[in-house]
């Protein structure tokens, strides 16, 4: 199965980020386009582009990274195997779009979330920004860095990915020295709603990431196109 992409926005001159967004099993770019919409109308000077997954997930038109299993290895096999083709596609929209990493932002939810989860584990410096919507790690992180401010956003009762799971990465990315937030959205299930968005949309504009401050007491400059609003 080739994969299909949809591009939400794609302004008129040169674009100052880059927003590239995965769906969860099932889902297909097309109906994830309705997410981009939001982060297109917040960033005017952004590309903004819905990726779909590799493979056919056997419901209607939907796709996935992935074949879901509920053994962990098996699983952490699965997401090995197509995780260089993963990053190789963000390194292709990079390039095509003259986007630097510092000014990319991975978006994903779900299954979508894992894969940008997984990326940055293997390669820090791929994105400057990711928001990670009910996903979750399949291999514990042994490290991390700042050059990625990961926001994790997840619901109080999500029944697919257990919020604990969530807190236990956010601690355990704090410790190794991570630039993290996690924000649990009460009542909330395993879903994206306007809560969630508008706590995304927030850190976007006005969470400094923590490679500022290091980068100020080492006396550097924070580089003009990181992907950071303020409003």
């Amino acid at each position: 199965m080739k994969p299909d992409y949809v591009v939400v926005q794609q302004p008129t001159q040169p674009a100052e980020q880059l927003f590239l967004l995965y769906h969860g099993v099932g889902d297909n770019p097309h109906a994830l386009s309705q997410l981009g919409r939001w982060f297109a109308d917040a960033f005017p000077t952004a590309c903004v582009v819905c990726i779909g997954g590799p493979a056919a997930s056997g419901s209607g038109n939907g796709s996935q990274w992935f074949e879901a299993t509920t053994s962990a290895e098996e699983a952490r096999t699965r997401v090995a195997a197509i995780l260089p083709e993963f990053l190789a596609s963000v390194r292709s929209w990079q390039q095509s779009s003259g986007i630097a990493p510092a000014a990319t932002a991975l978006v994903g939810f779900s299954q979508g979330g894992t894969m940008v989860l997984e990326a940055l584990n293997a390669e820090p410096g791929l994105a400057g920004r990711a928001v990670i919507f009910s996903g979750s790690y399949v291999h514990t992180p042994q490290r991390a860095s700042n050059r990625a401010t990961i926001h994790l956003i997840h619901g109080e009762y999500d029944d697919r990915v257990p919020v604990s799971a969530m807190e236990q990465a956010s601690e355990r990315l704090t410790a190794l020295g991570g630039d993290v937030t996690l924000d649990v959205v009460e009542d909330l299930a395993h879903a994206i709603d306007q809560r969630s968005m508008g706590l995304a949309l927030h850190h976007l504009r006005y969470t400094v990431p923590r490679r500022y401050f290091d980068e100020a007491l080492s006396g550097a400059s924070p580089g003009d196109d990181d992907v950071i609003v303020l409003m």
